[in-house]
């Protein structure tokens, strides 16, 4: 990355702030209290917090810049800024949601969303009391499972695993998101990274200046 510039990705509950060192993941109070005084770029997926920030000296939203070849009309942003930090590969963002995107050659080629393990957990829990499981971490793909939280685990991570292995080729898997480092345990290769995203707005910031 060329330069540090304070760069925020807004959530639907939350802001992610990098500043050069590490991320911070914040709430939309604590972010305009520690923040306000302080040139600031930043995404939103959130339509409605203009109304909150948008009168921030200093707080620009870069969310046009973020524009990606082969992009489609609603895809959003963040994964716009996701699939711009390299020309190729395939992106995982695993969030509230988890959302998959391949990137041939620094065009767009499509991808797909799952629901997030939080989501599927829970999805579970609603069909029965007696499918209230935590995930098994420590999984065994290897063989099938025995007990329902490994079957339920089982179920989430091997799904996710084989549809990503099916499109993946030869190319490289980038994992972000809170349970991106979980799931590049169970992919061969994979490259985790906090702030793939913040990548991907500096590198079109700086194609956008030139």
């Amino acid at each position: 990355m060329k330069e540090t510039i304070l760069l925020a990705d807004i959530g639907n509950t939350h802001f992610h702030i990098y500043e050069g060192k590490e991320v911070e993941h914040l709430s939309y109070a604590d972010a305009i209290e520690r923040y306000r005084n302080k040139p600031l770029k930043y995404i939103s997926v959130n339509s409605h917090i203009e109304k909150q920030i948008g009168c921030v000296k200093g707080w620009e939203n870069v969310s046009s810049q973020m524009r990606l070849p082969g992009e489609y009309e609603t895809m959003g942003v963040d994964r716009k800024a996701l699939c711009l930090s390299h020309d190729n590969g395939v992106f995982v963002d695993a969030g509230s949601a988890i959302t998959v995107d391949v990137m041939e050659r620094g065009i767009y080629k499509g991808g797909w969303i799952f629901p997030g393990i939080k989501a599927m957990l829970q999805s579970y829990r609603d069909i029965s009391p007696a499918l209230d499981v935590s995930l098994e971490r420590d999984l065994d793909l290897t063989r099938l499972p025995f007990t329902t939280k490994e079957q339920i685990s089982y179920g989430i991570i091997a799904s996710i695993k084989i549809l990503i292995q099916k499109h993946q080729k030869s190319r490289q898997v980038f994992l972000t998101g809170g349970d991106g480092k979980l799931l590049s345990h169970f992919l061969a290769d994979a490259v985790y990274d906090e702030i793939l995203l913040f990548k991907g707005m500096q590198h079109a910031l700086n194609s956008n200046e030139e």
